[in-house]
């Protein structure tokens, strides 16, 4: 028995890339009846099979697990959101933070097509982020502005893009990947967003130690949360929650709010209170509608 991480799959078969080589497996039937899933970014153990072929016996057990894309192991998030064409959409960019946090993968906010706006107002978005805490960049794929500085943070890590539809994905990872061929979407005048180009999910091997996935279109990471927990992901509430007047503040409608009153006053960003606050209503509606 021999250990690797699957690579690709597709049409029931999988890749598995061990040690330089990679073996086009399929895996046990006994994952059907166990209802076992396998994912792109699993490691396994699989028996090999002539030269070239194996058979998956087992999946080793995950750190992460992704729904959209479906991909297992993943530890880094970048976050691509364009200022303009489709232009910078706070709450979906929040919405995809959130779920990052929740499903305990890092990320990394790239802000894309910095050329095409001025300077300061690129430079106040990435410092607003910076200022709550995440890693944020002015990247212009095209012209190499933050390039280096971003596949700094892939290093050593396995990364998926995420993002709307039109945002530069494709681009910005064959910036970061060159002569690996990343498909690049264009985006449709009419509608203002971009069409689907990748047709399934691959890691594609950057170094001996840093992956980065190549997976179908998508707008953001789909992971559940609780209405009652989406505030525990806004990490910039937590110093003021604590001036709450309710232990299990929901920022919403008590009285005597520390967060409203932050808000209110401009401790804290307006655009993020109104992110969290459709959040909170959109995990609410899903828990009704789930009775």
């Amino acid at each position: 028995m021999r250990e690797g991480r699957i690579i690709r799959a597709i049409s029931g078969f999988f890749d598995v890339y061990d040690d330089g080589e990679v073996r086009r497996c399929r895996a046990r039937g006994v994952f059907k009846v166990k209802g076992t899933t396998v994912l792109v970014g699993d490691f396994v153990r699989y028996e090999p099979v002539g030269a070239q072929e194996g058979i998956i016996r087992e999946v080793l057990p995950r750190r992460t697990e992704l729904i959209r894309p479906p991909i297992a192991n993943v530890d880094h998030v970048v976050v691509a959101c364009s200022f303009v064409t489709p232009d910078l959409n706070f709450y979906m960019l929040d919405k995809t933070l959130v779920q990052a946090s929740v499903s305990g993968v890092e990320p990394t906010i790239a802000f894309t097509k910095a050329d095409l706006v001025p300077a300061d107002r690129a430079a106040a978005t990435v410092d607003l982020y910076r200022r709550l805490g995440y890693e944020a960049i002015a990247v212009a794929a095209k012209q190499g502005e933050g390039v280096n500085l971003l596949r700094a943070r892939l290093q050593g890590r396995v990364t998926v893009l995420a993002g709307p539809s039109g945002a530069g994905k494709s681009t910005l990872a064959n910036a970061l990947a060159p002569g690996i061929s990343f498909k690049t979407g264009e985006v449709s005048e009419r509608i203002g967003r971009g069409r689907q180009t990748t047709r399934h999910v691959e890691l594609v091997r950057l170094d001996d130690v840093t992956w980065m996935a190549d997976a179908p279109g998508f707008s953001q990471l789909q992971l559940p949360v609780a209405s009652r927990e989406v505030r525990l992901h806004f990490p910039e509430f937590r110093r003021f929650a604590q001036e709450c007047a309710y232990r299990d503040c929901l920022h919403v409608d008590e009285d005597n709010c520390a967060v409203k009153r932050a808000v209110e006053d401009g401790r804290l960003p307006a655009t993020r209170y109104t992110s969290y606050r459709q959040l909170y209503e959109e995990a609410r509606e899903q828990e009704l509608n789930a009775y």
